[in-house]
């Protein structure tokens, strides 16, 4: 007759648990704003594509200029006023008081424990690998056409510089601005002049 060891070591494993954590992962690996998260890469991306490439399909400098400097308003518009807010809950704006004084606002919305762990990383990734990597290569296109003096094309890369460093910037003091101090206040003030000048630009 076998006998059961009644000391066998065993453990409970909860299933539900598994298989909510595995319903988390999923949806944070999921897009959830696949029209954003398509727009916030494809203004930019098509920008910086016309760059490189519009002297092979076209000979006319305006408009070439134009479509680039059309394709990075979009851009500015669209991340600033709607990815930004979809896809990782930040915004920034200015607004002005009763005094006339302007002020800038840099908001980062405020989840639950339990709405973050829904977030989707994916978007996430989405959003600051395309807001950090293009700036970038707008500043790479600056240095380019100024030692290979294109200087006609220069005005057109600042142009990229300007509005993709400007959500740049703002993003960056949403994500981290509640927390410590980014520059110097001589930093700050300069970094709000930059999106002041900005805004009175192109909104």
């Amino acid at each position: 007759m076998l006998q059961q060891d009644s000391n066998d070591d065993t453990e409970d494993v909860s299933l539900f648990d598994a298989e909510e954590e595995t319903t988390n992962r999923s949806k944070k690996s999921r897009i959830r704003h696949p029209v954003a998260s398509f727009f916030h890469l494809f203004f930019r991306v098509s920008a910086i594509v016309v760059y490189l490439l519009c002297e092979l399909f076209s000979s006319s400098f305006i408009a070439c200029m134009v479509t680039i400097i059309l394709l990075l308003s979009c851009d500015f518009w669209a991340v600033k006023n709607v990815t930004g807010r979809l896809l990782v809950g930040l915004r920034w704006w200015n607004h002005i008081d009763e005094d006339g004084k302007s002020h800038w606002v840099f908001e980062s919305r405020k989840t639950s424990p339990q709405e973050s762990k829904t977030v989707s990383e994916a978007e996430s990734r989405i959003f600051w690998l395309g807001l950090i990597m293009c700036p970038v290569l707008w500043v790479i296109f600056a240095f380019s056409a100024l030692f290979s003096f294109r200087i006609k094309w220069l005005a057109v890369v600042i142009m990229g510089v300007v509005l993709q460093g400007a959500n740049l910037y703002g993003y960056i003091r949403c994500k981290v601005g509640n927390r410590k101090n980014l520059t110097s206040m001589a930093t700050s003030y300069l970094g709000k002049q930059f999106l002041r000048q900005v805004s009175v630009v192109w909104v």
